[in-house]
Parts: structure tokens; sequence; C-alpha cells
């Protein structure tokens, strides 16, 4: 017993019929009505021959045979799921078939001609690609399909895995590439910064690559750690939240914002709302950009100021450092908070606070 060449399942001699003659069982039967006699995506092979799916008879050449039936080889393959390669002849006759090949092959110019592009086309890839963009789109054989799930099978799971995110990085490295190269840029990271610093958020950019809104905040650590880092740790962030800020700040006179908050806010002790109003801007605006920043909150900074300065007028007043001093003098000499409020002319509330007491 032997088999009859690749993806052939040999059977026995029992229950094998007289060459295509007798009754046969159907095995299968096909969308279009048709009876198989043979299993889908399978050919059976015994001996030099191979069976039939269309009557079950058993020949040295299926091929041959096809036109008692009137089919022709392509739509028996693609019919009874079998691949383009199968072999649908027994082994004797392929060697016969292989030997008188060869013999051609030397004898006949024309053949060997042939023979060589086609060994040149397999080293050149071009006969590859050639098959693969023929195989775009067409359902892959059944034959093909067992192939695979038992390929698939034999694999190990963290295999499996690994080769999905290898394939993963890969396609996700090639779209960012493509889409740096649509504006001129060498690579995406480049491409983000040039965005990003002329104000434009990520999903912008993602969305002007003609890419899903979030596909550069999901998938930018892993095609450029580098940039990602910088967009996230504030290396690239401000300058993009600054933008509204830039024109009215320069026209102040201030060359950056941190520069102008920290003159107005620490400096100047202007408040919050004072600022807003000048840069026409939001009061949690102005809030945001100073902790982004590092500029550190000066809560009421107008007010206190002026209030410290009053404490100090007040204590000088009346020959003293402070308003602390002032108050301890005045207590001890025992007058009550009232009569200090009207010696200095401020409110016993006012006075009560300096001191750090409870109004």
């Amino acid at each position: 017993m032997s088999t009859a060449g690749a993806g052939v399942v040999p059977v026995g001699l029992t229950g094998r019929p007289a060459r295509g003659r007798g009754v046969h069982a159907v095995v299968a039967v096909l969308p279009d009505g048709t009876p198989c006699y043979s299993p889908i995506g399978t050919v059976l092979g015994e001996g030099a021959r191979v069976q039939c799916h269309l009557c079950g008879g058993w020949f040295r050449s299926v091929l041959a045979h096809l036109r008692v039936h009137g089919w022709d080889q392509a739509g028996y393959r693609a019919a009874f799921g079998l691949e383009r390669g199968q072999p649908l002849e027994g082994p004797d006759t392929r060697r016969r078939r292989a030997v008188a090949l060869r013999v051609r092959r030397a004898v006949e110019p024309a053949v060997r001609l042939g023979f060589e592009a086609g060994q040149q086309r397999a080293r050149s890839g071009a006969l590859t690609r050639d098959a693969a963009e023929a195989a775009r789109g067409r359902r892959q054989p059944e034959q093909h399909r067992r192939k695979t799930l038992r390929t698939l099978a034999s694999v190990s799971p963290a295999a499996r895995a690994a080769g999905r995110r290898r394939y993963t990085k890969q396609w996700l490295h090639r779209t960012a590439a493509e889409a740096a190269a649509r504006f001129g840029h060498p690579d995406i990271g480049s491409l983000v910064r040039d965005r990003v610093a002329a104000g434009a958020s990520l999903a912008s950019v993602s969305r002007e690559a003609g890419l899903h809104k979030d596909w550069l905040c999901r998938h930018l650590a892993t095609v450029d750690p580098a940039t990602a880092a910088a967009v996230a740790s504030a290396g690239l962030e401000p300058v993009r939240r600054d933008v509204r800020w830039l024109p009215a700040v320069r026209v102040l006179g201030f060359a950056d914002v941190p520069g102008y908050l920290a003159e107005r806010h620490v400096v100047g002790r202007w408040t919050v709302h004072a600022i807003a109003r000048e840069i026409g801007l939001s009061p949690g605006a102005v809030l945001s950009a100073l902790d982004r920043h590092g500029v550190v909150r000066m809560p009421h900074a107008a007010s206190r100021s002026r209030c410290a300065q009053r404490a100090l007028a007040v204590a000088a007043r009346f020959g003293h450092a402070d308003i602390r001093d002032y108050l301890d003098a005045r207590r001890a000499a025992g007058l009550s908070w009232r009569a200090i409020a009207a010696e200095c002319g401020e409110s016993a509330t006012w006075l009560r606070r300096r001191a750090g007491l409870p109004n």
C-alpha cells in the first residue's frame, strides 16, 4: 500500500470496487446539491489510483477522467476544497509525467527556456509575490484550512501570543511611518513634535494623519517612546497649552508665560482674577498655568500685601517695629480691644486678627 502523494490519504483494499464501476456511498453534498463520494478537502489514494469525488470511482488520473463529468480542474479543486498544488493522479502516473518532462526539458529549447524563466522568477521572489496577489481575497481551500489548523494546534499559546504581539508592533511602526511620510517628516516623532509645538493635540494630529483620534494616545509610546515621554512629562505639553497665552503675554513685553506669571503674581502680588482680566482668560486657566509652570500660588496676594503695609503703618505710627509689638504693649498696659481700636483708627476685629485671636 502506498500514498498517492502529499495530501492523499491511503485506504485499504477492502471495499474498493473495480475501476470506476459499482455503487459508492455519498459522504457529503455540495451547496448546489452535487453529491460527493470522497471526503471534502481530502484526496483518497490506494496503490496507483486515486478516488474521484464526483462518482467515487478509482483512477490513475482523475484529471483525465474529469471530462466524463464535464468539469474542469479549477472548478473541481474549488468545489471539493483542494489546494491548487494537490496531485490528482496516482504516484505511477506522476512519475511517468516527471520523466517525460525531464526529457522534454533536455531536448526542447522552448521548454528549457520556460523552466529557466520560472526558476529566475522564483529566486527573485516575483513568483511568491504574484502568488500572494492572486490569492488575495480568495477563499482558503478546506484542505489548506485543515493544514493551518493542524499547524496552529502544534504551536503553544505563549508562542502564538508572542507572534501576535510581534505582528501588531510591526503594523504599528509601519502605520506610523506611512503617516509621517505623507506629511514630509522622517518619522512619527518629528511629526508629533512639530504639530504639538504649534498647539495641536495628539487627537487632532491623529485625525490629521487619517487615523483614529485616540491612535497616538494609545500607540505613541510603542512607536516612539522618547516623544511620548516628552509629551507626557511636560516637555511639549506646556508649549501647546501656552498657545492662547503667548500673543497677549508678548504684547505686554514678556518673552514667555512663566516669566509673566512670576512677575505679576509673585513680584507684583497680583491676584488670580486680576491676571485673568489682564490676559483675557478664565481664573481657572490662570490657576492651571501657575501649577503647570511651578509658580507658587499666593491666594489673595494683593490684598495680603496691602494688609501687611497697613499693619506696618499702624505700628510705626506708635513707635513699634510691627503690629504684634504694638498690640502686646497696649494689652500689657490694660487697654481693651475697643480702646486700642479707637487709638489707632482700626476696627477691633481687624486688630484681633492681627494678634492671631478669634473674633
